[in-house]
């Protein structure tokens, strides 16, 4: 779960850093040969998310205990009982404990887990529209190709090559996946900036070792978590 977290942030902060360059890039004044290196960058950062997240979703089934899905998206019976009882308790001074994720938690983990599947996704479309990287690189090359040209000689971001009906089909359908892309970076942004001040405010009002698990991978809680196995 550690390793997962720290992959996962440095992956995401990466991206968003990338992505806000590559959004601007007319205001800065990148060329077009660094905006392909950055997109290409980007692209290879996002395999590595992609990866993590799938990692993540087959430890959801078979990895610990505060680590399944099972416990981690837990919104059965009992869990706005549970939802009132915590935020009633954030009011007071002794915000209740939790080993695994706390009921706000797990709907922040909800939100992220949506958000950044939605970005990979669309990400992974964009790759093989933008510079024709895998899954779909090999088809968007060989749907844009001129007649007669290998797809293979096809050079990101140079249209010398390309056949220019085809380009532009090609566009209308990248089109849907990259507005969808940008917005939800926009969105993702805000919700880890959310959730890590979240955390950290956490850990500053209830003491309960969240930050410091993300380093040693124990929780040191002051009480007994409701979520304890009786």
């Amino acid at each position: 779960m550690r390793v997962f977290h720290w992959v996962n942030f440095s992956a995401v902060l990466l991206l968003l850093t990338i992505g806000l360059i590559i959004y601007n890039n007319k205001a800065l004044g990148i060329s077009a040969e660094a905006k392909v290196f950055l997109k290409t960058f980007h692209v290879w950062v996002g395999y590595v998310l992609a990866l993590n997240l799938a990692w993540r979703y087959l430890w959801g089934f078979v990895g610990s205990r505060y680590g399944r899905w099972a416990t981690v998206l837990s919104f059965g019976r009992g869990y706005f009982s549970e939802l009132g009882a915590y935020l009633r308790s954030l009011v007071s001074a002794e915000p209740r404990r939790y080993l695994g994720h706390n009921p706000l938690g797990r709907l922040m983990v909800l939100v992220l887990f949506v958000l950044l599947t939605v970005q990979a996704a669309t990400g992974l479309v964009l790759a093989g529209t933008d510079i024709y990287y895998p899954p779909l690189g090999g088809w968007i090359a060989g749907w844009v190709a001129a007649t007669g040209v290998d797809p293979a000689t096809l050079v990101p971001g140079d249209k010398a090559l390309v056949d220019p009906a085809a380009w532009e089909a090609m566009r209308g359908f990248r089109k849907p996946y990259i507005t969808l892309h940008k917005w939800v970076f926009f969105v993702l942004s805000g919700a880890a900036l959310l959730h890590v001040l979240a955390v950290v405010v956490l850990e500053i009002r209830s003491r309960s070792g969240l930050v410091s698990a993300m380093i040693h991978g124990y929780k040191t809680p002051d009480r007994k978590p409701e979520d304890r196995p009786e």
